[in-house]
């Protein structure tokens, strides 16, 4: 069988876990550490797919949850797959819709066989099992899908997290089983909530089976950041060393930093559009809302050292003037330059991590407190 599926790590760090490595898809490769982007409904929120490239995006995320509400998979499928329907020729990975149905559907049941959920599109009741979730997967057609499973929420007590963290696996050996594209990989999920014991149980499971890459789920489900840290420091080193560890649903840059020092490798997140649309911008770590009078007369770029369609060719006061006046271009420019951001910034951690200077570079991020 053709592998398509390959992960290289090209140099690690002496003083932490971090590490810069190369993950070979069908549609290309991802540099690692890298941020993805989410594209939630198959576009990442006001932007094209040409704008997005020219962000540095090598891996976009879409949400196989919302997709099967709209339009739904089959409608996907025969547009030619995710890539041809968005037009993206970039690696792509879909999650399972898991995250989804335990956070947005206030109406549903959970079983062994699956999910039981009322649509809030039109309330009609769905039906998501591993076996469901890996088939729209496979019709969605993305380079990397991931297993069904149950995500508890925060806080929850020991018992209801400890069911949900073995039933994601008896789930995901379900999925294995289901899972039909030798040319998707198929990523398999940490949980365990806040518990430690439960983390570490849940993480070797999963590193005795052959997948092509590893995923902690679970977090940022409103936990505080240290537990978040907790449990990210405890779980990566345990899985293998030999493929990509992702981590979902994180994406600032104190986060960020310390999961790679733990040993991560990927990340998602909604916040560089979501920010965006409420006019802020993600400048060096820092977020600024570009609403504030102090940017009306302020005529130099967001961040003078980005190098993004933004901030080459407009002002501060420029985008504070098109979020006054509500035009959609604010959006845009917004988001083009925070999803810049965060790309550039995992890129520089990359690089220093080649260079041997991570802890050098990023080490105040590690032990600053005042950090966000």
């Amino acid at each position: 069988m053709k592998t398509y599926f390959s992960f290289q790590s090209q140099a690690t760090c002496h003083h932490t876990q971090a590490r810069a490595g190369v993950f070979l898809t069908p549609h290309g490769l991802v540099e690692t550490p890298r941020f993805m982007p989410v594209g939630t409904l198959a576009n990442v929120k006001t932007v094209t797919p040409d704008q997005l490239q020219a962000t540095g995006a090598q891996m976009v995320l879409a949400n196989t949850y919302h997709l099967h509400l709209q339009p739904g998979e089959e409608i996907v499928a025969r547009a030619g797959g995710l890539h041809r329907f968005m037009a993206w020729k970039g690696p792509m990975l879909t999650d399972s819709g898991g995250f989804q149905v335990f956070s947005l559907s206030e109406m549903r049941t959970i079983a062994e066989e699956g999910v039981h959920f009322r649509s809030p599109r039109d309330g009609q009741m769905i039906f998501l099992s591993p076996e469901r979730s890996i088939e729209i997967q496979n019709s969605l057609g993305a380079d990397v899908i991931m297993a069904f499973d149950e995500c508890p929420p925060y806080p929850a007590t020991r018992e209801s997290v400890q069911e949900a963290t073995e039933r994601t696996f008896r789930w995901l050996k379900r999925c294995m089983v289901a899972h039909q594209r030798s040319d998707q990989a198929l990523f398999g999920i940490v949980q365990g909530g806040i518990y430690p014991d439960l983390r570490e149980f849940a993480a070797k499971q999963l590193a005795d089976l052959d997948l092509p890459g590893f995923a902690i789920g679970g977090v940022s489900v409103g936990e505080p950041p240290a537990l978040i840290e907790q449990i990210v420091q405890a779980t990566a080193p345990l899985l293998p060393v030999n493929k990509p560890r992702y981590l979902m649903g994180v994406g600032t840059h104190r986060e960020m930093v310390r999961a790679i020092a733990a040993g991560v490798d990927l990340f998602d997140c909604v916040i560089p559009t979501r920010l965006a649309r409420h006019g802020n911008a993600i400048v060096r770590g820092e977020r600024w809302n570009l609403k504030n009078t102090r940017f009306r007369e302020d005529f130099t770029p967001l961040d003078d050292t980005c190098p993004c369609y933004t901030c080459q060719n407009f002002t501060r006061a420029y985008v504070s003037h098109l979020l006054r006046s509500q035009e959609m271009l604010a959006y845009t420019l917004l988001s083009i330059h925070n999803i810049t951001e965060l790309i550039q910034f995992t890129q520089r951690i990359r690089q220093s991590i080649i260079q041997g200077r991570f802890v050098e570079e990023f080490g105040h991020w590690l032990t600053d407190p005042n950090k966000p």
